[in-house]
């Protein structure tokens, strides 16, 4: 039973995504939102942060936090392989522009998904909170989770 949302309205359209892995799981970042996608570099650990916001690292000259969507999805923590990447997104918190970091233990490709294709989050047997994901959508042959930042990193 396919069940439509207000952000995936079955009109055909697309929407062009970052597909990044943690753990055996895949995710969709809305490109529009990726800034670049860079090689792990040393973080500082913040005194006092969100567990899933826990260090910040240098880019290019700026301070960005690196959050580990790992915790805030409640799934088991890794260690950094030859794949791992930080993955720079902008979004917008109380109207002003931020930039974060967040590790992945993969970065895909750059693709389309198509809004028809896309369910909302079931109630049932889902361990997320659904309130942090926008929906979930197809990709190949499997089923991807495109998150909502916002509410995730708020």
């Amino acid at each position: 039973m396919k069940q439509q949302t207000d952000h995936a309205a079955d009109d055909g359209q697309t929407i062009q995504v970052v597909m990044i892995g943690l753990g055996d799981e895949k995710f969709a970042l809305d490109a529009a939102i990726v800034r670049e996608i860079i090689d792990p570099v040393p973080a500082t650990k913040v005194a006092g942060a969100k567990p899933f916001v826990h260090s910040i690292i240098n880019v290019r000259g700026n301070i960005v936090p690196l959050a580990d969507l790992r915790l805030r999805f409640g799934m088991p923590l890794t260690e950094a392989s030859t794949d791992t990447r930080v993955v720079v997104i902008e979004i917008p918190i109380d109207n002003e522009p931020v930039f974060v970091g967040l590790t992945a233990d993969k970065v895909y490709e750059v693709t389309e998904i198509s809004r028809s294709d896309t369910q909302q989050t079931p109630r049932v047997g889902v361990s997320w909170k659904p309130e942090f994901i926008r929906f979930i959508a197809k990709w190949r042959d499997e089923f991807v989770i495109v998150p909502n930042m916002e509410r995730i990193l708020h």
